[in-house]
């Protein structure tokens, strides 16, 4: 089964917590402090994988974990690091944030591999924070926790020449004809229901060219197949539009043109400033050549290079297909999506107060991540904590808010009590 576009939901692994041990051995009976680090949290990599051609992997499962990092343990042992997550997809694979939108990786060449997610750091053991004044520590820190995303997942297939029409406009019959592709092929509309490639060989060259469902007018608003399927002619480097130039379905051709050539500057202005061909086809069925001869002008008045040709019994394929193996000598393969470079601090929350109702919310990435760390069960690692907070300015911040003395205070998911020990001492 042809899967191209799936949502599931991935998280990378969370740091461990560090110890806080002391070293106790045979006459030594006051050693220092001896707490390991936690490991660090695996990663989410994805890559492209030659082996694969669809996502249907990620069909029926819907959540992906790389692994947690161990916590830390007594006489310096650091935790093992989690196992990374490697999603392997299809070449052509364009991976996007669902809640920004934003491209995260658009894997095109089979091998390419990037990372989406780092894993939660681990947190440190007592032994590292050991000082001259501080030199028994009995307190560590937490890990951090691990990125969790919703991801969608598009498969955009990769060839040189898409073919693109109204549905029983000859499509499949053609690729069948000129590669050992395989499409199934009928008499009846939306005979294909996913893209089909074949590779082309001309004369010692080769080139790559695809199958699309066809379309039909509506198709960029969802209308029949062709909405779903749009997205697999955005990598071409040229289409070719296949016409029934006998109009054996009751439609006229140069209307179908028409058509189909709206719902691709619809679906995409780029698309449709695609080079194309016309292949006019079924000319086979047609037995007033002079017809034929006028569609060829007309076109090539409108600006198009028109093919007359026959799936069926091969006239005028091989003309065609040496036009669009020049064309294809000649143009570059589409970009690939431009991933932004963002800055390291695009994240990043400056200190702030808000109130909500009876209650104040301290945001800010630095105090959040660092309330994250501390273990409040720990009363010398919470006396460092509110050391930190004091010099990060968030006492300073609440009494310039006016926070009254007892307010409920939330930092993250962590809720506290302000008292204000300089305003107690005034």
């Amino acid at each position: 089964m042809f899967v191209d576009r799936v949502t599931i939901t991935v998280k990378s692994g969370s740091g461990g917590n560090g110890a806080a041990t002391f070293r106790r051995e045979k006459y030594v009976p006051y050693g220092g402090p001896s707490g390991g680090d936690g490991g660090r949290g695996g990663d989410v990599y994805v890559v492209a994988d030659p082996e694969s051609h669809t996502l249907m992997a990620y069909r029926f499962r819907k959540c992906f974990a790389a692994g947690n990092g161990e916590n830390g343990a007594y006489r310096n042992m650091h935790g093992h690091a989690g196992e990374d997550l490697v999603l392997k997809v299809a070449p052509g694979t364009v991976i996007i944030d669902v809640k920004t939108g934003r491209v995260l990786a658009d894997l095109v060449n089979p091998g390419d591999k990037t990372l989406l997610f780092a894993g939660g750091r681990g947190g440190r053991g007592n032994a590292r924070f050991a000082t001259p004044v501080r030199q028994a520590p009995n307190f560590a820190e937490k890990g951090t926790l691990g990125i969790e995303r919703e991801i969608r997942l598009e498969l955009k297939v990769i060839a040189d020449v898409g073919l693109v029409g109204f549905p029983n406009a000859g499509k499949s019959t053609l690729l069948a004809a000129v590669s050992a592709a395989r499409p199934r092929v009928a008499d009846y509309p939306f005979t294909t229901l996913e893209p089909h490639l074949g590779v082309v060989y001309l004369e010692g060259e080769s080139f790559v060219m695809a199958d699309i469902p066809g379309l039909i007018e509506g198709a960029h608003l969802g209308q029949g197949l062709g909405h779903a399927f749009l997205r697999h002619v955005e990598r071409t480097r040229a289409l070719i539009h296949v016409v029934d130039a006998a109009g054996t379905e009751g439609r006229d051709p140069l209307r179908d043109i028409d058509v189909i050539n709206n719902e691709l500057a619809n679906y995409s202005s780029e698309l449709a400033a695609r080079p194309q061909l016309i292949a006019l086809n079924k000319v086979d069925a047609i037995h007033d050549r002079q017809f034929v001869d006028q569609l060829v002008s007309k076109l090539a008045h409108a600006g198009y290079e028109a093919f007359p040709v026959s799936a069926v019994t091969g006239e005028g394929v091989s003309v065609l297909l040496r036009r669009v193996r020049d064309l294809v000598r000649t143009l570059p393969a589409p970009p690939v999506h431009v991933i932004e470079s963002l800055p390291d601090n695009v994240d990043v929350v400056p200190l702030g107060v808000a109130q909500e109702g009876d209650t104040y919310v301290v945001s800010g990435t630095e105090v959040e991540r660092l309330v994250s760390r501390v273990d409040l069960d720990n009363e010398d690692a919470v006396q460092r904590m509110q050391l930190t907070l004091k010099r990060l300015g968030v006492f300073a911040l609440l009494r310039a808010k006016g926070v009254p003395e007892g307010a409920q205070v939330f930092i993250g998911n962590k809720q506290f009590s302000f008292y204000d020990e300089e305003q107690r001492g005034k």
